[in-house]
């Protein structure tokens, strides 16, 4: 074998991925300090606080293998939803079968079906045979499906949550968890405050010494400001904020930590990225389904409240925001949110927000119904499906440079991307040649679902003319690595397990998004009714002229 830099061996490329997988699940034993036999019997209880192990066999040096979760436990309340099915719990078995959970790592799932540990456990591998990213293994199942339990009960039934807490006193001995709990609210945000002081209650929010407790809440918070307020102060007087995990699932994605590595580990781009160079920012999340039978919880709620607000909002920071002092949730907390109170909304929100409803139509070969025409939906509903906006940033490097927006629902494709549009050049000799075809320079992150970068810059044809046209250069994150990139939820729960809320937005910047998006929802409750689009087109005519206005155009994904 090789040597690497300063004495570190190489791993051969040539090693299969059954072995790297042994020895990753190897070295998560060695790291959580679990033995094997710690599986059945009593492991004993360790009390450290420290939110991870290390392995003292591993030089620091070598960066092949991550950080390993401790001994630890995850409860799901609302296990049996969509959700938890399709995501979460594959997930949790894509963790385990890469060797990155303790050997003891134990799921326990609360709802209201009258189930055993082994009806739940059932499921879970139904789920995992269906959805999970990674090959499925008999053996990492079955150290799993060890430590599954299960908890028939309404959220305000008491006596649930007493067994609730009797099953995770006894994971501790039986599974070695060390008192390490999360508590993942996979629940309508309805029911967000009635399960955090259940918890409460039955001192189950509260850790033992050297051990912790931390609470997990999807999105939405809340709907507006107001209740975003009421539902942090609530939440606050359970645990405290840095306990506290708001799961924004777009910021676990790997395209999204690159837009960080992009501009902060290269010398070629920061230098442009300001309102020097840059003409415009579009930041676009398009998808090509209706509403399905989402019904009940997309109406009254709508795509800006849905996608702008959290996802749209978090790209617009990282895209705008300084380097941070250093990778860490403090640092890039203090950065993002200096965008967000730098944004000004513009004065005319008539001419400069589009709301829409998607119209029936063809789309994929099929015709398709209107929004207005789904199932459990009120044809008087002014619930936007579309929704464009523009703000600006006030600050240094971005004064005078517009942000769009937008998100919809039956557009033209799945797609998430940021577009950086340049300016023109200053000077072009070849005007007086073909350069009808050559439009703005432009780096465009692709999210998803063709994970990776696009630079689009002008080149000549050849042949003897000076023609000049728009050429692309690409990088697709699965021809330049051989490892897949992981499942956003999957990064995301390894880091609520480690304790590392990098990629987590925080209470403030909750607070102060919805302080941007709440003046343009009371706007559109009292001007009009939304524009309708056809399915399969990208959007309502009203958007293409509010760029038009400002002698531009939407990109084309």
């Amino acid at each position: 074998m090789s040597e690497g830099i300063e004495g570190i061996p190489q791993t051969a490329e040539q090693e299969t991925k059954g072995t790297k997988e042994e020895k990753e699940a190897l070295a998560a034993q060695e790291a959580a300090g679990v033995e094997q036999s710690g599986v059945s019997g009593h492991a004993p209880r360790t009390e450290i606080a420290d939110t991870h192990f290390e392995n003292p066999l591993r030089d620091a040096r070598d960066r092949r293998l991550p950080k390993i979760a401790g001994p630890s436990g995850l409860v799901i309340f609302g296990v049996t939803g969509d959700l938890s099915r399709k995501k979460l719990m594959p997930a949790v078995y894509d963790l385990a079968n890469r060797g990155l959970l303790p050997p003891g790592f134990s799921l326990v799932g609360f709802a209201r079906r009258d189930w055993e540990d082994q009806d739940f456990a059932q499921v879970v591998h139904d789920a995992v045979r269906e959805h999970a990213r990674t090959p499925f293994r008999e053996e990492v199942w079955q150290q799993l499906a060890e430590g599954m339990r299960f908890i028939p009960g309404d959220f305000d039934d008491d006596t649930a949550f007493k067994q609730l807490r009797s099953a995770v006193e006894e994971l501790d001995a039986s599974r070695g968890t060390s008192g390490n709990y999360a508590f993942y609210l996979s629940v309508p945000p309805k029911f967000f405050p009635k399960v955090v002081q259940q918890l409460k209650k039955h001192k189950l929010a509260s850790a033992p010494e050297g051990s912790w407790r931390r609470a997990v809440i999807e999105k939405p918070f809340g709907h507006d400001l107001t209740s975003a307020e009421e539902l942090n102060r609530i939440v606050h007087d359970v645990f405290d904020p840095e306990q506290v995990f708001r799961i924004d699932h777009y910021l676990g994605k790997e395209t999204v930590q690159n837009l960080l590595a992009l501009r902060f580990a290269n010398q070629m781009f920061e230098p442009i990225w300001n309102r020097s160079y840059v003409d415009h920012v579009q930041i676009t999340m398009a998808e090509d389904i209706g509403i399905g039978g989402r019904a009940g919880y997309y109406d009254g709620i709508g795509a800006a409240r849905d996608v702008i607000q959290n996802h749209l909002l978090q790209l617009m920071a990282l895209t705008a925001m300084e380097e941070p002092a250093a990778f860490d949730a403090p640092s890039l907390l203090t950065e993002k949110l200096k965008v967000l109170k730098a944004v000004r909304l513009p004065q005319d929100l008539g001419a400069n927000t589009v709301r829409g409803q998607y119209a029936a139509a063809w789309q994929g070969g099929a015709k398709v119904r209107g929004y207005l025409e789904e199932d459990g939906i009120d044809a008087s509903s002014t619930t936007d499906t579309y929704a464009a906006i523009k703000l600006q940033v006030d600050n240094r490097r971005w004064a005078g440079v517009p942000f769009y927006l937008r998100t919809g629902k039956r557009l033209g494709r799945r797609v998430t991307e940021i577009a950086v549009v340049f300016q023109r050049a200053p000077h072009s000799p070849f005007d007086s040649t073909a350069t009808e075809e050559l439009g703005s320079n432009a780096i465009v992150i692709r999210v998803q679902p063709d994970e990776g970068m696009t630079v689009r810059f002008g080149s000549k044809v050849p042949g003897t003319s000076m023609e000049i046209r728009d050429v692309t250069m690409d990088f697709a994150y699965g021809e330049s690595f051989t490892e897949s990139s992981p499942e956003a939820y999957e990064r995301l729960i390894l880091d609520v397990l480690l304790g590392d809320a990098n990629l987590f937005p925080r209470h403030q910047e909750v607070e102060e998004s919805w302080k941007i998006l709440d003046p343009i929802e009371q706007y559109w409750a009292t001007h009009g009714r939304p524009a309708q689009y056809a399915s399969g087109s990208w959007g309502p005519e009203e958007a293409d002229e509010m760029l038009a206005r400002d002698g531009r155009s939407w990109r084309r994904p």
